[in-house]
């Protein structure tokens, strides 16, 4: 989840929200969303879909009594629900199924948020930054293997490499803009999100889950003094 004004749809796989904004501004549920393991375990069931307490257990080295424990936590909040078994799904009907529960979350402005709220959204905005670098770093490493690894034909002819290795579109840049015109951009990112969720029946062959983030701060006033650049830090790499 992004900070202020920030949100994170939680929508897998195109699945369309109809509700607007919700505002997380109660603290007992700000508490329950940073607990580490529960962040994990909601990326999980964000980027792979639904799964079981065992399924999440045996994918992020827990024992299926703390991830069912953590699932019942995030439904207690209407971060995650209890599903059907899916069709596809093997092993037997007993199994309790959960699955993230898409919606356009939000945190209240930092401004509004008392000391405590902000000490507990610091540490949820610190692994949810942390596990994102560590799913691009993850992604990139894939990629990197997929490429030297591709398979040859009977000529000895390299095969053709998947399309999805370059599927890291990148942009960095600068703009002026007003608190107002911010606050707009931000709501036009999110509209431009919506307009390409569509239900999993309507996902055409070849469709994969991408993950977007969205960042944005104003820069700093003034460039601070005496202090040396990052290419010029020891131990830092000049290219």
């Amino acid at each position: 989840m992004a900070q202020e004004p920030g949100a994170e749809p939680l929508v897998r796989r195109g699945e369309e929200t109809s509700r607007g904004p919700t505002e997380l501004s109660d603290l007992a549920t700000l508490k329950a969303l940073a607990q580490p393991r529960r962040q994990r375990m909601l990326q999980h069931l964000t980027v792979h879909g639904p799964a079981t307490s065992a399924t999440l257990a045996r994918a992020l080295g827990l024992n299926t009594g703390a991830t069912s424990y953590h699932l019942r936590e995030l439904a207690r909040y209407g971060f995650v629900e209890e599903m059907d078994r899916p069709a596809e799904a093997g092993g037997h009907g007993r199994e309790r199924w959960w699955r993230a529960v898409p919606g356009d979350r939000r945190f209240p402005p930092r401004s509004r948020q008392s000391p405590e709220m902000r000490l507990v959204m610091d540490e949820l905005n610190h692994h949810a930054y942390a596990a994102d670098l560590e799913l691009f770093e993850q992604m990139q490493l894939q990629m990197q293997a997929q490429r030297q690894l591709r398979t040859r034909g009977v000529d000895g002819e390299v095969g053709e490499a998947d399309p999805w290795v370059d599927a890291f579109p990148y942009s960095r840049g600068s703009i002026r803009l007003t608190l107002p015109e911010l606050r707009a951009f931000f709501e036009e990112y999110i509209a431009l999100l919506n307009r390409y969720k569509r239900p999993e029946a309507d996902t055409p062959p070849g469709a994969r889950t991408v993950l977007t983030r969205f960042l944005a701060f104003p820069a700093p006033d003034t460039a601070p003094e005496n202090r040396p650049a990052p290419h010029d830090r020891p131990g830092s790499d000049p290219s």
